[in-house]
């Protein structure tokens, strides 16, 4: 098992920046997968950016160019770097681990939100 904690979510002006740590009880290295999903009241939840263990990433559309996640095995760390963030950013942000069993594990969130 895995646990997987949040933190650097606030409240941020349009274009302002924040970034997203999610920090796991043990190691990841042996964890291929790990995402930032968001979920916005009454949506649904949708992955913002994935990334493999050797460092292949996946960025949604709404966010290439201005968010960009990455990980750090050695302190069981991934993060999500936003920048020019926007209104429609506002979101309760989770982090997402996949282990090697096929075995889904989710953060309880923080949440981000953008003001205009």
């Amino acid at each position: 098992q895995v646990q997987l904690v949040e933190s650097g979510g606030g409240l941020v002006q349009a274009g302002g920046s924040l970034r997203l740590s999610c920090a796991a009880s043990r190691s990841i290295f042996s964890i291929n997968a790990m995402g930032w999903y968001r979920q916005a009241p009454g949506k649904q939840r949708e992955l913002v950016a994935s990334i493999t263990n050797g460092g292949l990433t996946t960025h949604a559309d709404s966010v290439k160019g201005r968010c960009t996640i990455s990980r750090v095995n050695i302190v069981n760390t991934v993060y999500l770097q936003m920048n020019s963030l926007k209104p429609e950013d506002t979101s309760v942000y989770y982090c997402n681990a996949n282990d090697n069993y096929g075995v889904s594990y989710w953060g309880k969130g923080t949440q981000v939100t953008v003001s205009s």
